[in-house]
């Protein structure tokens, strides 16, 4: 996410680093490097000026020459800039009516259906809404089906009606059933098309008109950069929508949308789609975003997700068998499994801070976890739970088993028996020896 704009805003930030004073003089060329970066990124010409405008303002007020710290001063004005640039603060949906609708408009291959579904189970799952998902795209070939699939995937109602080609009267039958079934929630998937026309634009806004909307978002694909910019002009002059949804965040995106389309159109960015799988989505906080931008990771979010998929009950049966020295494979396994519900690795690693710069350019595969799962499921089921019982005959064994090499084999026992260690030492309390042990680790 963004890996080219932060490694070009890190170069820029360098070259105060690499002098021994600071001067206007050397401040302007750091920002002179900010603003091709952001035009790199895709960022509107206008708006890279403006910005870089403003952090000069700001830098020369706060006495960046004269400050013991000028370059992380200077990296603290452009993050609360980008933050500003972005939105300031999160946005939150609309769902005080019963029941709120929530249309969903955009271009042809957008994401709109997939996000649909996506915050369905969001919302079915954080705020224990009842959604029905109406199928209102009569154009697309296959565009019914595929919703029916990720509303069979996600387990949310579906309202369908094929033999039915007016758009409109789907919408207000879809409603209609809604209240009938006491869904709480009704999303609106609508037809896109491969570029804005007279038709597209008259019939989303008179499904807007028939169904009274709570929200309407705006779905685009965050890799088209300022055409996506000019796409959401076009349709919140004809909707004046509420929000805006970027997908496709995980791949390799330049930013320029992200960092645009508040400005453009003055609505705020509402949600991201951060992966192919149905509960790759969140809430979009410009703040966390600056910080992700500049290369400080994004604590915060990677410790939402890891309460999210945290197992209580399970989370109690582990500790009693550590507190045993009963913690075996099957367990490491259900942990491993759990990170692996939070999100792509590249994702995730993003989330730590630093982390970003020490994997650039590496391709971190989200089937990372895939070897050790291979060689777990080659193990008996006593030694699964019994990982004393492992010698050099059973890791053989296992190894020709698991197509894996011995070394393999031996690295994975190597890494459970330390992750064994540090569960035991946290739930002992001794936070010091923990410390020494991840040292080593590392």
């Amino acid at each position: 996410m963004f890996d080219n704009l932060s490694s070009k805003l890190d170069k820029a930030f360098q070259i105060l680093k690499g002098h021994g004073k600071i001067t206007e003089i050397n401040v302007a060329e750091t920002l002179k490097e900010v603003r091709r970066a952001l035009l790199d990124a895709d960022v509107n010409f206008k708006i890279a000026k403006e910005f870089t405008l403003r952090v000069k303002e700001k830098a020369l007020g706060q006495k960046v020459l004269t400050s013991l710290q000028p370059g992380q001063l200077l990296v603290k004005i452009v993050k609360d800039e980008l933050t500003e640039l972005m939105g300031s603060e999160a946005s939150n949906l609309n769902l005080a009516h019963k029941p709120s609708v929530i249309l969903m408009s955009g271009l042809q291959g957008s994401g709109k259906t997939t996000f649909s579904g996506k915050l369905a189970l969001y919302l079915k799952n954080k705020f224990n809404k009842k959604p029905l998902l109406v199928a209102c795209d009569v154009y697309r070939p296959a565009a019914i089906d595929q919703l029916e699939t990720v509303a069979d995937q996600i387990g949310s109602s579906l309202y369908v009606d094929k033999e039915e080609k007016n758009p409109i009267k789907i919408a207000k039958a879809g409603l209609e059933k809604a209240r009938k079934d006491k869904n709480d929630v009704v999303i609106i998937d609508t037809a896109g098309r491969l570029a804005i026309d007279e038709v597209l634009m008259n019939e989303i806004k008179s499904i807007h008109a028939a169904v009274n909307p709570s929200e309407t978002l705006f779905v685009v694909d965050s890799m088209t950069g300022q055409d996506a910019v000019n796409t959401a002009k076009t349709f919140n002059d004809i909707l004046n929508f509420d929000g805006v949804v970027l997908t496709k965040l995980d791949g390799d995106t330049r930013g320029g949308a992200a960092l645009s389309i508040k400005s453009i159109v003055d609505k705020p960015i509402k949600f991201i789609g951060t992966g192919e799988k149905m509960e790759a989505i969140d809430i979009f906080y410009p703040d966390r975003m600056a910080d992700r931008i500049l290369g400080m990771g994004d604590v915060v979010s990677l410790v939402e997700r890891a309460q999210d998929q945290f197992d209580e009950e399970q989370a109690k049966i582990i500790n009693k068998k550590i507190a045993k020295n009963k913690f075996g494979y099957d367990d490491f396994l259900s942990q491993i499994q759990q990170v692996k519900k939070m999100g792509n690795m590249k994702d995730l690693i993003g989330m730590i801070p630093g982390a970003g710069k020490m994997t650039k350019g590496m391709e971190i595969d989200d089937n990372a976890f895939l070897g050790v799962e291979v060689i777990i499921s080659s193990m008996t089921l006593k030694e699964r739970s019994q990982p004393k019982l492992m010698n050099h005959s059973r890791k053989m064994r296992i190894a020709k088993g698991s197509g894996k090499s011995i070394q393999e084999v031996n690295q994975l026992i190597k890494q459970f028996e330390q992750m064994s260690k540090m569960m035991k030492m946290m739930q002992g309390g001794k936070s010091n020896k923990m410390m020494q042990m991840m040292q080593n680790i590392r």
